[in-house]
């Protein structure tokens, strides 16, 4: 599958990377004035680089082209023809101010998908406006079930809502060429940052609507669900115990030399525990803070409990689990020349696995060459014109 990703920063691009993870041919379209702002992302640095994208813009070929001049059109259309997919993530009505629209791509080539994501969606009342992921998340109703009562809520330190868009999006456009499959015509996927993140939130909205619950923030734990939460140890370590499942907290009962208490009224089913919860956590809480963390994980382990440690990234790139699994993947970054370790690819398949070919390209216009000339057909001096008119 071709992919031609449009847009800048990060729904749309990690959509783009995704999908390149699986193999697609993923060419990142980028305006020569104006690179994507992604390339100074980040918060590491060395030698002038950031790393943010390293890792979204890895697997892609990467092209300049000014898609407001009329040869820039022109060229796109026949990129289209050739291609499976576009991904972009401008205000919606962009497209088609260039006429690039749905039908006019359509026109050039019926089978193509276009996903589409945008702060609000491509129709309702509030479809012109800008959208962000930090707004996205406090519109949805996401940001305001995080933190603890009665404080600002917190946001998570990552563009969560623009994470949640490009999985969407990459689902509806999967959902689309399967259905391509059977009619021979593509369509529009249609992804909101605000739907994304309402998309998630379980039943929320349900248990206002029927129940008349708001929600909200409840710390390190959930409301109901014990235990489950966030326990100090001895070394003056945090590690979550999830032992919520009957079966489940039964072990956890034994491991703590305690069997009594899954048999006690207070805790012996999921809703009881819930109505008792804090004099439980208080109970597992003082039993851990006897523990060294490592030790209590392997007890825990043994017992068939839920539990995990509370790691920074230096632990987790030292995990063996993720080692093992190929999720910490070195990135050849032409930038610096070295090798910089990044996330792998997710899901794993067994018979057509994804993998990192290459890290993001290290300048705007990398590939023109191999795009606008081996795939295209523009001779070298047609390409210098180009270059020279700003079209590439």
């Amino acid at each position: 599958m071709r992919v031609l990703e449009l847009g800048t920063l990060i729904a749309g691009p990690f959509a783009g990377r995704l999908l390149g993870d699986m193999g697609a041919d993923v060419i990142k379209i980028e305006d020569p004035k104006r690179p994507d702002p992604l390339r100074t992302w980040g918060q590491g640095e060395k030698d002038g680089h950031r790393f943010f994208w390293t890792v979204h813009a890895r697997n892609k070929r990467c092209v300049t082209l000014d898609l407001r001049s009329a040869d820039g059109q022109g060229l796109f259309r026949r990129l289209v023809a050739e291609s499976d997919v576009v991904v972009e993530n401008f205000r919606p009505g962009t497209l088609e101010g260039w006429g690039l629209g749905y039908d006019e791509l359509a026109a050039v080539n019926p089978r193509i998908v276009l996903a589409r994501v945008s702060g609000y969606g491509q129709t309702g009342p509030k479809a012109g406006r800008a959208g962000y992921a930090s707004v996205a998340e406090a519109e949805s109703g996401l940001r305001h079930l995080n933190g603890y009562p009665g404080q600002a809520p917190p946001r998570l330190a990552l563009s969560l809502g623009d994470s949640l868009a490009g999985m969407f999006a990459v689902q509806g456009i999967l959902a689309a060429l399967v259905s391509r499959e059977r009619t021979g015509r593509g369509q529009v996927v249609d992804v909101a940052l605000t739907e994304s993140c309402l998309a998630i939130q379980e039943s929320v909205i349900p248990d206002y609507d029927a129940a008349g619950v708001v929600r909200g923030p409840s710390g390190t734990r959930l409301e109901g669900i014990a235990p489950s939460n966030l326990y100090r140890t001895g070394d003056d370590m945090w590690i979550v115990i999830a032992a919520n499942q009957d079966t489940v907290f039964r072990r956890l009962c034994a491991a703590m030399d305690r069997p009594e208490l899954a048999d006690d009224m207070r805790f012996a089913d999921h809703l009881a525990r819930g109505v008792h919860q804090d004099e439980l956590d208080d109970l597992i809480g003082a039993w851990a803070s006897q523990w060294k963390l490592a030790d209590l994980l392997e007890h825990l382990a043994s017992a068939g409990v839920v539990a995990g440690p509370v790691n920074t990234v230096a632990e987790v790139a030292a995990d063996e689990q993720f080692r093992a699994r190929g999720m910490l993947v070195e990135h050849h970054d032409e930038r610096t020349g070295s090798e910089v370790l990044g996330p792998g690819v997710v899901p794993v398949l067994a018979g057509t696995p994804g993998g990192v070919r290459r890290a993001g390209a290290p300048v705007a216009g990398y590939d023109n060459a191999a795009v606008w000339g081996d795939l295209l057909g523009l001779t070298e001096q047609q390409q210098a014109e180009l270059k020279d008119a700003g079209t590439i």
